[in-house]
């Protein structure tokens, strides 16, 4: 039951990414062009999830699923090394190739070689991190 409820949940979200136009990189890279042709799309889309998330988080506090396990704890409020340098990361990936996991993942069905050569791109990176995140942290504590 568990399987089936992720597998609607995951073609849901992904319906809502293209339905939205998110897989659109150029739709993307126009709301990051601030002073150029500006596209505030991105920002609704972005409060039409945000909003709801946090409706939800202040409604699940003392619930459980109805299918079984538990809700993830709130997130860390924390700036650390981590979040920064994951944030740029992120925020670099997003802004050069108009891509984030979620749309690229749903832009596979149309996106031809690119959004395969993005995910590989991705995939790579983000099992580079914990490696790179180890080296850091030794590095800092050596000094």
């Amino acid at each position: 039951m568990r399987i089936f409820f992720a597998i609607l949940s995951g073609g849901l979200f992904g319906a809502g990414l293209l339905l939205s136009g998110m897989t659109d990189t150029n739709k993307v890279q126009g709301f990051l062009d601030l002073f150029g042709n500006w596209d505030p799309t991105l920002a609704f889309v972005m409060g039409g999830a945000m909003i709801p998330m946090a409706i939800a988080w202040q409604m699940t506090k003392s619930r459980t699923p109805v299918i079984g396990g538990s809700f993830p704890e709130m997130p860390a409020t924390e700036f650390d090394r981590r979040l920064i340098t994951g944030s740029v990361l992120f925020g670099l990936g997003w802004g050069l190739a108009g891509l984030c996991p979620g749309p690229a993942i749903a832009s596979l069905t149309y996106g031809g070689t690119g959004g395969f050569l993005f995910l590989a791109a991705m995939l790579i990176g983000m099992r580079l991190a914990p490696t790179a995140s180890r080296y850091l942290d030794s590095r800092s504590a050596a000094a």
